[in-house]
């Protein structure tokens, strides 16, 4: 059967999510697992700026984000995790105009992530959602694989995509 058929809803997380979530992003390396309690605080202090798409009564994505505190017109994109038989469909695209969308999100004019150089996926998605905010995209080390990581991660690339300004007509064809 194809997932197009299935309607997909998206919805602030809960605590009742974080467990999902773990197991979701689990399965979708090259994603960074962080502990379930990381999941919980995710889906709950941060839960106005994340999103979880529901598909048949199952978590088939999550995108968590946050206001950074000293640039609060900055939405940080911390990850996107798609369920492997929903990817290729923008479910990604939809979540972040999902959260870029929210009242929470009204003065953000930048959308900050980071990727490591491998993650393919995610720069696609990421320089996707650029040119449909019209907006570029500049980019720096944030998190250097030797320096911050005592070489056991690849270095992570920051992405900063702006100034952008959400319309009503930008919302609808994101």
């Amino acid at each position: 059967m194809s997932n197009n058929r299935f309607k997909v809803h998206f919805r602030l997380p809960s605590a009742e999510d974080g467990a999902s979530v773990f197991q979701l992003v689990s399965r979708c390396p090259p994603l960074d697992t962080n502990s379930m309690y990381c999941n919980l605080l995710q889906c709950t202090h941060f839960a106005n700026t994340s999103v979880i798409a529901i598909c048949q009564d199952e978590v088939v994505g999550f995108t968590s984000g946050y206001l950074i505190p000293e640039r609060p017109g900055t939405l940080f994109i911390w990850q996107v995790a798609v369920a492997e038989k929903m990817r290729g469909q923008g479910l990604g695209t939809r979540m972040l105009n999902s959260i870029l969308s929210r009242s929470q999100c009204c003065q953000v004019t930048y959308l900050e992530t980071t990727i490591t150089d491998s993650n393919r996926a995610s720069w696609a998605l990421f320089e996707g959602l650029a040119d449909k905010l019209q907006t570029q995209v500049n980019t720096s080390v944030m998190f250097e694989r030797d320096t911050h990581f005592e070489g056991k991660h690849d270095s992570e690339t920051l992405l900063r995509l702006g100034a952008f300004k959400i319309t009503n007509n930008q919302d609808k064809s994101l």
